[in-house]
């Protein structure tokens, strides 16, 4: 029996709640602790928490208050992020000693394609275990891994044996892996798009398989196709080394609410500013600009306009922020506003290049 797959081997290498535990490295007394990095201030977010913080329901993106509720012996340190970017550079050198087919997605998290690597092993599951114990030798951090065909499943895996674990999932074992996983956990759905999977009555992935692909484009739009075919173990996106950011964006979160839209205007401007900076470092520009809107009750709002020229100038940024600011009537008091740039320069030209498929057979080795 033969697998229409295409032939690679994949490995994602995800760090074990990487900040904290940098944090919980440098700090001897911080070991084996709840720990929070960020979220200390009246009105902080939670930027990670360590396994001891996340027992107690402790999760990023919560409000630094939230996490005291739930842990009254939490420990909230500032970040450090020139000396997580530092560490990041060190494991990074780890994964290029077996490919250069690397591709970060953030300090913490990276796709390695060992189809062919360095090192001639023909077995992804070795190198992916080769490369965490390098990790924890020379860095004393642990990490967890995923192994499978296509970056999607080798994302997915990297989650189920966390922390310090990884997974394979060898070629013939994708579909059934796939149908078992329940929906929350595939990578892209979120929170939201699961709620309305439940309604539709799809809570696993063979659920998801049962629907046709025109159902799946009825209800979730271009995404159903992504759905469609991942479940089916068809992800075509390739390793990049260089990968080309979607959007950039920056962003601030108040110290006090602001309900005057004039205080909005400075901080807007303020914004404006370090979003151009970040353009102009990288070369970037865009059409399409975005504002968004964190409510004094947590409620998010973005609101967008598309121009017919790509933009970085301060003055077109806050220029159009300020006419999406002034779109709706604002629904409270404001703790939070964003200005990001997608529709890049970068993206013209860069349709996803299809891949040929080749019948993968059983004995194909990971």
């Amino acid at each position: 029996m033969a697998y229409e797959f295409p032939v690679r081997k994949i490995i994602h290498v995800d760090m074990d709640a990487f900040y904290a535990s940098v944090e919980q490295l440098d700090n001897p007394d911080l070991r084996g602790k709840p720990v929070a990095v960020g979220g200390g201030a009246k009105r902080g977010v939670v930027a990670a928490a360590s396994y001891e913080a996340r027992k107690f329901g402790v999760r990023s993106a919560m409000s630094g208050q939230a996490a005291q509720r739930n842990c009254p012996e939490l420990i909230f340190v500032k970040p450090r992020f020139d000396r997580y970017k530092e560490i990041s550079a060190k494991i990074r050198a780890i994964f290029l000693e077996y490919t250069d087919l690397v591709e970060p997605l953030s300090l913490d998290e990276a796709y390695l394609d060992v189809t062919e690597n360095k090192y001639g092993n023909p077995s992804a599951t070795m190198i992916a275990k080769e490369i965490r114990q390098k990790i924890y030798d020379q860095l004393g951090l642990r990490a967890s891994a995923g192994i499978s065909i296509n970056k999607f499943i080798a994302k997915v895996a990297s989650d189920v044996n966390k922390p310090n674990g990884q997974k394979t999932v060898d070629p013939e074992d994708v579909l059934e892996f796939l149908e078992n996983l329940e929906i929350r956990r595939f990578y892209g759905v979120g929170k939201v798009t699961a709620e309305k999977m439940y309604q539709l009555g799809i809570f696993t992935g063979k659920d998801l398989k049962d629907k046709s692909e025109e159902f799946l484009l009825s209800q979730f739009g271009k995404s159903g196709k992504f759905y469609y075919q991942v479940v089916r173990g068809i992800h075509h996106s390739t390793v990049k080394p260089e990968r080309i950011p979607k959007s950039v964006g920056a962003e601030r979160t108040f110290s006090e609410n602001l309900s005057s839209e004039i205080f909005m205007l400075e901080r807007l401007e303020q914004i404006a500013i370090e979003l151009q900076r970040r353009l102009k470092k990288n070369g970037l520009a865009g059409k399409t600009i975005t504002l968004k809107i964190k409510y004094s009750d947590f409620k998010l709002q973005t609101r967008a306009k598309t121009l017919p020229y790509f933009a970085s100038d301060r003055s077109i940024l806050l220029q159009t922020a300020k006419e999406l600011l002034y779109q709706d009537i604002l629904q409270n008091s404001v703790r939070l506003l964003g200005i990001s740039v997608s529709n890049l320069n970068t993206e013209q030209d860069q349709e996803e290049e299809k891949e040929d498929t080749i019948a993968v057979q059983l004995q194909f080795e990971f």
